[in-house]
Formats: structure tokens, sequence, C-alpha cells
């Protein structure tokens, strides 16, 4: 088992971009990082919430809307310009709404899904690619879902857009090259405000579950920093799973 402070010595003084950071998996991942010594920068769309995770941990406020191409792109710019490089990108920032059936979904909405969960993976990878590249190495990392396999009703956006990021964490490692690391994590169910809202749809068994199934979204922030290791390269071009009790014990997380 690897200790969490050689992960720690991993990522210390590292450039270190994280999306979706105001809430849940997001936020527990800045604090994680801050914790190891990474110099952070967050971006997303400006926010009360956003502004107080980046005032305590330290980390540079980078406004973003990850469903726009350019702005992704200033996002990185301003990691490079700040810190000469960026190690690690995370493409957390993702949305669970609509959970709608399909015949009564909102287009509009559905479409933004799609923008934020998938285009936004790829805005990320697309702009951080060859900065990596050319610095000699870098990781992207991306918060996948269990919903990228097993279609659930209702979800038919979320599902479609997890699948597609996988689908982009294996062609993104294709197109890398041995140095950029690509990796995705499937967390589980874990204990959000996404969970809220999916318990208060009532649509699907993931609804049904008692919050007591769902694990505290520290245990994500945990696997994501053990990821930017070389312990985890096994997983390079795959998906870690989080629900696997043997990762689980390797990382130290347990009920």
């Amino acid at each position: 088992m690897q200790h969490s402070t050689e992960r720690e010595a991993a990522i210390r003084g590292r450039s270190v971009l994280i999306t979706g950071a105001s809430r849940g998996i997001g936020a527990a991942a800045a604090r994680r990082f801050a914790l190891a010594g990474a110099r952070l920068g967050l971006a997303g769309r400006p926010s009360d919430a956003l502004a107080a995770v980046a005032e305590q941990t330290g980390a540079t406020l980078v406004p973003c809307d990850v469903a726009e191409a350019d702005q992704v792109e200033a996002a990185v710019a301003r990691m490079v310009a700040l810190h000469g490089r960026l190690d690690v990108l995370i493409n957390n920032a993702g949305v669970i709404e609509p959970i709608a059936l399909i015949a009564s979904a909102d287009a509009a909405a559905w479409g933004r899904q799609i923008d934020v969960n998938l285009k936004g993976v790829f805005h990320g990878m697309r702009a951080a690619l060859p900065v990596m590249q050319k610095q000699g190495g870098g990781t992207i990392l991306t918060v996948g879902s269990g919903a990228a396999y097993n279609a659930l009703e209702g979800w038919s956006g979320y599902c479609a857009s997890k699948a597609g990021a996988i689908m982009l964490t294996k062609a993104a490692h294709l197109e890398a090259g041995s140095r950029v690391r690509v990796l995705s994590l499937s967390p589980g169910t874990v204990a959000t405000d996404m969970q809220r809202a999916i318990k208060g749809s009532g649509i699907n068994a993931v609804s049904q579950l008692n919050w007591e199934a769902h694990v505290p979204p520290e245990w994500p922030a945990e696997a994501l920093l053990w990821m930017c290791t070389a312990d985890a390269d096994a997983f390079r071009g795959a998906e870690v799973s989080l629900r696997d009790e043997g990762i689980r014990a390797r990382l130290g997380l347990a009920r």
C-alpha cells in the first residue's frame, strides 16, 4: 500500500488545474491537493462557493465555463503563465440535470449536459495535451461514472456523456505519448449535492439508495491524488473504480 505522504511528495509544488471545484468532489480534491502542497488553479463559472474554496485553499481562481473551448484554453494558458507549466488537469466539472425521461426532457438542458460533461472534457484535453507534450510530461484525470456502462432511466444525457468521456480518455491515451498520463476515475455514488438532486428526483434505483450507502467526497479526492503517481500507471488509458475493494485497500480507505 502506498502511503499518503508518498502521494503528497509526488504532487508538492506541481501546477494543478481543477474544473468544477465549487463543491462536492471538486472542492474535496482542491482541499486535498492544497494540503499536499500543489500550486492550485480552480476553473469554474464565478460563484461565492467557488471563491470560498479558492480562499480556503490558497488557489488561483480562474473564471471558466468548460463548455466554451476558448475559456478552457485561456484557463490552461493562465496556469502556464503563472507557473511555467501545467502538471495536472482534473476534468471534474459535471452536471446531472436534466433528470428526465427522454420523451419529456428539455432539449436545451440535455444539450447543455453534453456540452459540460462531454465537450468540457474534450476542451480540457485539447488545451492541456499540447502543453504537457511540449514540456515533456503531465497527467490528465477525468471524473467518470459507472453510468458510462449501465443505462438508467431518466439519465440518458448523463449516461451518454459519461460513456463518451471514457472513450475520450482511451483516445487521448493513444495520442498522448509515453510521458503524458491519461486516466479516468469512477468514484461510485458520493455524498454530494448531486446525490441530493438524484434522491429528490425519485427516478431510477439510485434515487432510492440510503444516504449511508454513499462514500464521502474525500475518498475520490484521495484517489485522484494517488492517480497522479506512477503507482497508478497500470490504469493509464483506462478507469480506476473506487467500488473496487482492492483499490480502496490500496489507498487506505475503509468504512
